[in-house]
């Protein structure tokens, strides 16, 4: 038996195996949704998968009850920590009406969820981080004590969005947690043609905030950072940036033939550090739960995931008459 980690972080055994379930059930949709994809059932999928334990890790570091999220389109593991279920997933990659993200109307990935203070995005990339900046401001001429966590990919880094949002924060000394989800490519653009310095997190110093590089395939070591990040928020010292380094263990997205600009051999080595089959090891000889436990969650995970996918294949489609709600003005009569 290996020392418990988790419990010097101050989480129990039963927190513990709620990331991972969490995470196994951001892989199974993912996975599904893929299925559904190739069956022609539904259009786009932009996958999560190798990117669990950073996102599920930050999340679980927040107080989800108050603090507000605003995620890319990677990030199921955040959105379904912070309340989205998968069915409200599912009905976003079927674009039924009754999708919590825009009604059918957005692409797959724009997670958006008032309720839950998940805020909605956009396609261009990046665009989320200065939203996430004013959110922090808001809070703050208001009297909240919140947090706010954005979430974007080494790509959108170099993104004037970026640099500006990072800017602002660190001069007003905003509490935002900029958490940059290195996955190695930008697209097809490996990470040492994106980059001059090394790690996305040597540009905190430039903003006058801390910067710390992780292991995004553990989710106890982004948690600890992330931690760090919001009790540092919280007491008025400021934002951080959070790198975690994972990999994109599929194409960009469903259009994409990533064989085109990496091997399979990379691929297959990557997999090596699949971050769902490292923390089931890790909890597995650490005695947080046996084979049996294991087995019980991929099960319950498997009906989740089954009614999900059959209620939102059968939920209705936008009615063509409310095409230009929340596109135009509706004058009142």
């Amino acid at each position: 038996m290996t020392n418990k980690k988790h419990e010097t972080l101050g989480l129990s055994d039963a927190e513990v195996v709620e990331m991972y379930k969490t995470m196994l059930l951001a892989r199974r949709i993912d996975e599904r949704m893929w299925l559904l994809n190739r069956a022609g059932k539904i259009p786009f999928v932009i996958s999560c998968q190798g990117q669990e334990a950073a996102q599920v890790g930050a999340a679980f570091a927040l107080n989800r009850d108050v603090d507000y999220v605003l995620p890319y389109y990677r990030d199921m593991g955040v959105v379904l920590a912070f309340g989205m279920s998968a069915r409200d997933l599912m009905l976003s990659g079927f674009a039924k009406a009754e999708d919590p993200s825009s009604g059918g109307r957005q692409m797959p990935g724009h997670f958006g969820q008032k309720k839950n203070r998940i805020v909605t995005g956009s396609s261009p990339v990046t665009t989320q981080v200065p939203h996430a900046v004013g959110i922090s401001l808001a809070g703050r001429l208001e009297g909240k004590n919140f947090v706010t966590l954005t979430t974007f990919g080494e790509g959108s880094s170099n993104q004037g969005d970026f640099h500006e949002g990072a800017n602002f924060a660190g001069v007003h000394k905003l509490p935002v947690i900029f958490m940059c989800e290195n996955n190695k490519y930008a697209i097809s653009v490996p990470i040492e043609k994106q980059l001059a310095c090394e790690h996305v997190a040597d540009r905190a110093v430039g903003y006058g905030m801390p910067g710390v590089t992780v292991d995004g395939n553990d989710p106890l070591a982004v948690y600890e950072a992330v931690k760090t990040a919001a009790d540092r928020a919280r007491r008025g010292e400021g934002p951080s940036l959070i790198e975690t380094v994972s990999y994109r263990l599929t194409p960009h997205s469903s259009d994409d033939d990533d064989r085109a600009y990496r091997s399979r051999e990379e691929v297959a080595k990557a997999k090596e550090k699949d971050p769902l089959a490292t923390f089931a090891t890790y909890l597995l000889e650490s005695g947080t739960i046996d084979a049996t436990g294991m087995e019980t969650l991929e099960e319950e995970v498997k009906q989740i995931v089954d009614e999900a996918t059959d209620y939102a294949e059968k939920a209705a489609y936008a009615a063509p008459e409310t095409a230009y709600l929340h596109v135009y003005s509706e004058e009142a009569n």
